[in-house]
């Protein structure tokens, strides 16, 4: 099984594509600025569930995140539980660089 994952920025999510099918197989929404990219949900059509299509949606989420040189905010319990599970990733998560003055 073939898993073709791509950003669509005007819906603000990445699609996941299993063997060149038209439907959407997942996707993954998120919230972009200048600094990071919030990701705020994931879904996986129950058809594909277990078959590593939310894998790949995150991974090449996170890889585009890294080239792109932005931070990650994982709100989405899918994304923040795989980040978990691969350590190679967690230097990615957003850590807020913003001083406190008194």
């Amino acid at each position: 099984m073939a898993v073709e994952v791509s950003d669509v920025p005007e819906a603000k999510r990445y699609e996941a594509r299993v063997d060149g099918a038209s439907g959407v197989a997942g996707l993954a929404q998120y919230i972009r600025t200048a600094e990071l990219v919030a990701f705020v949900h994931t879904e996986v059509s129950p058809d594909y569930e277990g078959r590593g299509v939310g894998s790949a949606l995150v991974r090449t989420a996170l890889d585009e995140a890294r080239a792109a040189g932005l931070g990650v905010l994982p709100t989405c319990p899918f994304f923040a539980g795989w980040i978990a599970r691969h350590p190679e990733y967690r230097d990615l998560v957003y850590r807020s660089r913003s001083k406190v003055s008194d």
